[in-house]
């Protein structure tokens, strides 16, 4: 069992930037992948990033490519999303979430999530 649990959204001026931790307590199983999911309002939850828990192999949305920055410790059980320049269009509630191999929208864990708001 993994439980994850979230710090760090809040309101920040569009271009601001803004970041994400995530604290797991349980074993990380080897083969599993860390990340995060974002839900906005009247929309699907989507994948925004993920990082491979033992390689560190990151995986990125197109949408936040070149301004979001995924990062681990292994040894602290945390993940970190650092989002740069952001944008209206980020806001959501940010969910972290752990998965086997890959990283869907549907996770076999995620936190309570941290909601962002971006004011333009």
């Amino acid at each position: 069992q993994v439980q994850l649990v979230e710090s760090g959204g809040g309101l920040v001026q569009a271009g601001g930037s803004l970041t994400l931790s995530c604290a797991a307590a349980g074993r990380i199983p080897s083969n599993y992948v860390m990340g995060w999911l974002r839900q906005a309002p009247g929309k699907e939850r989507e994948f925004v990033a993920s990082i491979t828990w033992t390689s560190g192999i990151t995986r990125y949305a197109d949408s936040v490519k070149g301004r979001f920055t995924i990062s681990k410790d292994n040894a602290k059980n945390t993940v970190t999303l650092q989002m740069n320049s952001l944008k209206p269009e980020d806001a959501a509630i940010y969910y972290c979430a752990a998965n086997w191999m890959v990283l869907t929208n549907r996770p076999a864990y995620w936190g309570q999530g941290t909601q962002v708001t971006v004011s333009s």
